[in-house]
């Protein structure tokens, strides 16, 4: 018998998550040059950091020998006062995977069910399984969610309907509406946890009402991150709102210490500095103008997308994307969730943009 035969056969299923490749590993796999390598495979923020946030990380490298604060009180002060919510409602995590992960944790065990939506964020699948629950996959329309499938997926035994939007990779969006709905529809005993990592990135007309929801639906868990917009994807620090007793379970299986010190001090100050949001948002939406553009000149077709990135038709993806790499291009192949036509491409400065777009032409052209 191998010794891994002694991990739960659940623990056994499970497929690890695939991160985009770093741009050290690529350099030294094809002996590229560093500095000539783009890499737009983990929708990071191509502005880096809130200054704001660096400064405050400066500030408190004096520090690094303390135990950070392990019950976050200077950032959970900022978003009660940011958001309008009690301190009580807001779990604070190591990235919003280990807040999502701690809801399945709290919730969910062996015999009991989750649903998420198919080309939906491979995070919830992970989650589900690592608990030994079985996870239900709804059919997606159009690759996004498919609401109505969703709530016919519920079962009996069913815990927890997970809903990112906008969704993780695919883009798309449920407008506010549809998503109040279904909170309306589904049964109260059945926890929805709404993954809005993705949330700054939304006009001011299409942002999230999800925070005023908490206080008409206790089942309702909002998750959050500054990896994003926020630039803060090397620190690792997420959130997620509920109501009291829902945040206090998820609290209980929370590890100790589980932010660090620079991140919380980095995330406060980023909290507030809306000029370098606004910054973020207006390069992204440009950036996303430049895409769409060139990848209509190149005949290729594409998922309209209302994040940071967009998933491209590419026909042999795989292939597609090895090309890329030797053109000093990092994006990301995307077959993992069931779309293996198709290549995630993050949004960067226009140069790097330009970088891909004129890779791409290259590419396809060898195709032909």
């Amino acid at each position: 018998m191998s010794l891994c035969d002694l991990a739960p056969t659940y623990i056994r299923a499970i497929a690890p998550y695939q991160p985009g490749k770093p741009i050290a590993e690529l350099a030294r796999e094809l002996g590229l040059d560093e500095h000539r390598i783009v890499k737009l495979a983990s929708n990071e923020n191509p502005l880096g950091a809130s200054p704001k946030a660096l400064v405050a990380i400066e500030a408190e490298l004096d520090q690094l020998a303390r135990y950070p604060d392990g019950s976050g009180f200077e950032l959970k002060a900022a978003l009660s006062a940011k958001l309008g919510v009690g301190t009580e409602q807001i779990v604070l995590g190591n990235g919003s995977n280990d807040v999502l992960e701690m809801a399945a944790r709290a919730f969910l065990a062996a015999g009991v069910s989750a649903v998420y939506s198919e080309h939906a964020f491979a995070v919830y699948p992970l989650a589900i399984l690592a608990v030994g629950a079985e996870g239900i996959t709804a059919p997606a329309r159009d690759f996004g969610h498919d609401l109505d499938a969703m709530l016919a997926a519920v079962r009996a035994d069913t815990r927890m309907v997970f809903i990112a939007n906008p969704n993780n990779p695919t883009g798309t969006l449920l407008a506010n509406a549809d998503v109040l709905a279904f909170l309306e529809k589904v049964p109260a005993n059945v926890l929805v946890v709404l993954d809005e990592a993705y949330g700054e990135y939304l006009p001011a007309e299409l942002q999230s009402d999800a925070v005023d929801w908490l206080a008409r639906f206790p089942n309702l868990i909002v998750t959050r991150t500054f990896s994003k917009a926020y630039g803060l994807a090397g620190l690792r620090v997420g959130y997620a709102l509920a109501s009291p007793a829902i945040a206090d379970m998820m609290n209980r299986v929370r590890q100790p210490f589980n932010v660090n010190s620079l991140a919380l001090v980095a995330a406060t100050a980023a909290l507030n500095d809306d000029e370098f949001i606004a910054r973020s948002y207006a390069l992204n939406q440009l950036g996303m103008r430049q895409l769409t553009q060139g990848l209509r000149l190149l005949g290729l077709d594409y998922i309209p997308s209302y994040a940071n990135f967009l998933a491209i038709r590419i026909g042999n993806a795989t292939a597609m994307y090895r090309r890329l790499l030797e053109h000093g291009v990092i994006v990301r192949p995307i077959g993992n969730y069931g779309m293996p036509e198709y290549l995630r491409v993050s949004i960067g400065l226009a140069s790097e943009n330009n970088q891909f777009l004129q890779a791409l032409e290259d590419v396809v052209k060898e195709q032909v």
